[in-house]
């Protein structure tokens, strides 16, 4: 399988964040208004926005692991979301869907693109080098338990943004 490639699976990595964000962006506000306990109401632009910086910041650090090369702090950062990612495809998209038994707005991509992608990404970066296995998975659990923080520091400076120009 020669085309599964550092080069390769580092664009379709961005493009697999980007549908899969896309995905989230578009009907995840929607579907969170009827979800229940399981996940709480949310504002489509503080929402939007955040999605649109998580985005952003993926690619911000697919760049300085391109730049930085193997073992560079770069290559940890994009490993680490990576990785992320790759959790993201079962929590919450998964087990939520199997939990409400209903669809939830970004498992189609995360099943269709993010699974395979990033698990290739992962086992690629490994396999030739770019990471070392202990700190790619305490990088990877560093993202973890700093993803739910971000989002919520994201999701106020959404709601700021919206008051200011949407208001």
């Amino acid at each position: 399988m020669s085309w599964i490639t550092f080069e390769n699976l580092y664009f379709l990595f961005l493009l697999a964040v980007t549908l899969h964000n896309l995905e989230e962006a578009v009907w995840l506000p929607d579907w969170a208004q009827q979800a229940g306990r399981w996940h709480r109401p949310i504002e489509r632009i503080p929402f939007r926005f955040a999605v649109l910086v998580l985005t952003l910041l993926a690619y911000v650090f697919a760049y300085l692991g391109l730049m930085g090369g193997k073992q560079s702090v770069g290559i940890y950062l994009l490993g680490g979301y990576v990785f992320i990612m790759l959790v993201n495809v079962f929590f919450p998209h998964l087990l939520a869907a199997i939990w409400l038994k209903q669809y939830v707005p970004g498992l189609g991509t995360g099943l269709a693109l993010n699974l395979p992608v990033c698990s290739g990404f992962l086992f690629v970066l490994l396999k030739e080098d770019y990471v070392s296995p202990w700190p790619l998975l305490i990088t990877g659990g560093i993202f973890a338990g700093g993803a739910p923080i971000l989002i919520r520091v994201l999701f106020k400076l959404g709601e700021r943004v919206e008051e200011k120009y949407w208001n």
